[in-house]
């Protein structure tokens, strides 16, 4: 099982915001907003704080797929 994070590009696309600028607003690191993109794994505190700055729920930003899907 692996997380699947097309909800938070989604969501930065329609809020149209870099995920440099989410870093900032976040008060996280570029090398954290990146993590997903790469398909690794992100801290659950990293997580939080871009719910926070985005004013969401996990849930909105990513979800769970099974391997090779």
């Amino acid at each position: 099982m692996r997380a699947n994070y097309k909800k938070l590009w989604h969501t930065l696309l329609v809020r149209n915001m870099k995920k440099k600028e989410l870093a900032k607003f976040a008060v996280v690191s570029t090398y954290t907003i990146n993590k997903p993109n790469k398909n690794e794994n992100v801290i659950v505190g990293g997580l939080g704080k871009i719910c926070k700055a985005l004013d969401c729920s996990l849930d909105d930003i990513m979800e769970f797929e099974e391997d090779g899907e």
